[in-house]
C-alpha cells in the first residue's frame, strides 16, 4: 500500500483513540486556564460579578476588556441597574461610566470609613523623600544616587538608574517609557531600555531648580529665581522663561489645558498660559511663609495647596475664587493628592505624620490615620522583609496631642502618590510604605 493510500485510509477511518500517555502529555502542553475560555463561556462568568469586580477585570488584559465593553453585556448590566436602583439611567449608559462612578464610590468609602493594612519595606540605603505612581507602579527616590522604580503587587524592584555622581537629584516625574529628573541645573532622561542622557545647559540658560513636573513632551522647571522655564523633550532646549514670582518657586503642577501653576515661598499660586507666554492670574493666600505643595484636580477643576504652616487651600480655576482654607495640621504640609476621577477626597501629609482624608467640597477632615507599632506578621520579597501592620483610626471628635503618638509610628510624610483604595508614602527614613483601605 502506498503512502498516499494509508493517509487516505488513515482520514476516512479517523483518528485513532489516544492513549493515557497522549492525553497526559497534552494536558502539560495546553494547561486548561481561565484565559483558555471562549468569550461567551466569560461573558457569562462576568455577568455573576458585581460592577466593582468588574473594573478589576476590565484592566487584566485587552481581550477581556472587549468582552466587558462588548453590547450584550452592556445591555445586560444596563436592565440589572434598572432593575436595582431607582435612579433613573440614561437609555445607553457607557459601561466604563457606571464603573467608574462606582469605583470612585468605593475609594471614597475605603478612605473615609474603611479598615486599613499597612505594608513597609526598607527602599533605599537612605532617606527617601518622593514618589510618584502611574499605572500600578511607583518610582521613589532623591537621598541617595538611585531612582527606582517598583511593582506593588510583589514589592519587587523591577528597574534601577544610577543618578550621575556630579549631580544631585532634585526631583522627577515619569511615564511608560522613560524618567525625567532634575538634578541640580540640568534634566537627566532615563529610558526604560537602560539609556541615560543628559541635556546641555548653556551658561545663563538655567539656573539652580527646585521642582519639575513632565508632561510628554514638555518638562516645567521652576526655579529659585522666581521663573518657570519650559524645556521640549525632543529638541533639548528652553523654549520658554515665564516669570511666576519675585520669590523662589516651590512646587508646580499642570492643569489639562497646559495651564501652569505654581506655588512660592511668598505664599502665592502663580497661573501662566504657556502660549501666550504671560501669567494670566495670582492666587494668594493668607500663609505668609509660603505654599509647599499644589495638587489640580481635572474633574472638578479645583486646585488645592498645602503650606508651610498647616493650612490647606482650594480655588474654583474657571472663577479664582477661593472656596475654602482649613488648618488641618499643627506644622508643615508637604504633599497632598486624590485620584483623577475623584472629587471627593483628598489625602494630606506633612511634617507630624498623620495621614489625612479631607472632603473636597469643604475641607473638613473625615478621617486620620497612623500606623499601629504592633507587627502583624512578616514576609519576604526579592527586594527584603515586607512587615505589615495595622493602620490606626484617630478620633476626629477629640482634641489630638501628637505628642502623645511616638515618633516611630509617625515619622514625617515627605511625599505621597494616590492609588485606587491605597496609599504610597514616603518618609524621612529609608522605609516606603503601602497604605491599603478596604
Amino acid at each position: 500500500m502506498s503512502k498516499q493510500q494509508r493517509d487516505f485510509r488513515a482520514a476516512e477511518m479517523g483518528p485513532a483513540p489516544a492513549s493515557s500517555a497522549d492525553l497526559k502529555k497534552k494536558r502539560r502542553v495546553a494547561p486548561n486556564t481561565i484565559l483558555s475560555l471562549d468569550c461567551d463561556i466569560l461573558a457569562m462568568i462576568f455577568t455573576f460579578l458585581d460592577m466593582f469586580d468588574l473594573v478589576h477585570c476590565s484592566v487584566v488584559c485587552k481581550f477581556w476588556n472587549a468582552i466587558i465593553e462588548s453590547r450584550s453585556l452592556r445591555e445586560f448590566y444596563q436592565r440589572k441597574v434598572k432593575k436595582d436602583s431607582s435612579s433613573e439611567i440614561p437609555e445607553k449608559p457607557l459601561l466604563n461610566a457606571i464603573l467608574g462612578g462606582i469605583a470612585m464610590k468605593h475609594h471614597k468609602l475605603a478612605l473615609q470609613s474603611g479598615v486599613c493594612v499597612v505594608d513597609q519595606w526598607k527602599g533605599h540605603s537612605t532617606m527617601v523623600s518622593q514618589c510618584r505612581m502611574k499605572m500600578g507602579m511607583v518610582v521613589t527616590g532623591v537621598g541617595d544616587k538611585v531612582i527606582r522604580l517598583w511593582s506593588l503587587d510583589r514589592y519587587k524592584c523591577i528597574e534601577e538608574y544610577s543618578v550621575p555622581d556630579m549631580f544631585t537629584l532634585v526631583d522627577f516625574d515619569f511615564d511608560e517609557s522613560k524618567i525625567v529628573g532634575l538634578t541640580g541645573s540640568r534634566l537627566c532622561i532615563w529610558r526604560r531600555n537602560g539609556k541615560r542622557s543628559i541635556f546641555p545647559a548653556p551658561e545663563g540658560t538655567f539656573v539652580k531648580g527646585s521642582c519639575m513636573r513632565y508632561f510628554d513632551p514638555e518638562a516645567v522647571i521652576g526655579c529659585n529665581d522666581g521663573t518657570v522655564r519650559v524645556f521640549d523633550m525632543y529638541s533639548r532646549r528652553c523654549s520658554q522663561i515665564i516669570r511666576m514670582h519675585s520669590a523662589p518657586v516651590t512646587c508646580l503642577c499642570l492643569s489639562e489645558d497646559q495651564l501652569i501653576l505654581s506655588g512660592s515661598t511668598s505664599g502665592s499660586i502663580g497661573i501662566s498660559d504657556p502660549s501666550s507666554v504671560q501669567q494670566v492670574a495670582t492666587l494668594r493666600s493668607s500663609d505668609c511663609r509660603g505654599i509647599r505643595t499644589l495638587c489640580f484636580n481635572p474633574s472638578s477643576h479645583q486646585v488645592f495647596a498645602g503650606s508651610a504652616v498647616g493650612y490647606t487651600y482650594c480655588w474654583d480655576l474657571r472663577t479664582r475664587r477661593l472656596l475654602w482654607g482649613t488648618r488641618v495640621s499643627p506644622n508643615v504640609i508637604y504633599s497632598l493628592g486624590n485620584l483623577q476621577s475623584d472629587t471627593s477626597t483628598l489625602a494630606v501629609g506633612g511634617i507630624d505624620g498623620i495621614l489625612r482624608f479631607l472632603n473636597q467640597n469643604d475641607g473638613n477632615i473625615v478621617s486620620s490615620f497612623i500606623m499601629d507599632y504592633r507587627l502583624v506578621s512578616t514576609s519576604q520579597s526579592s527586594s527584603g522583609s515586607i512587615q505589615r501592620r495595622k493602620g490606626r483610626r484617630l478620633l476626629e471628635n477629640t482634641h489630638l496631642n501628637i505628642d502623645l503618638i511616638p515618633m516611630d509610628v509617625r515619622p514625617s510624610i515627605t511625599c505621597l502618590a494616590v492609588g485606587m483604595k491605597k496609599i504610597v508614602t514616603t518618609h524621612n527614613t529609608n522605609d516606603i510604605r503601602l497604605w491599603k483601605f478596604k
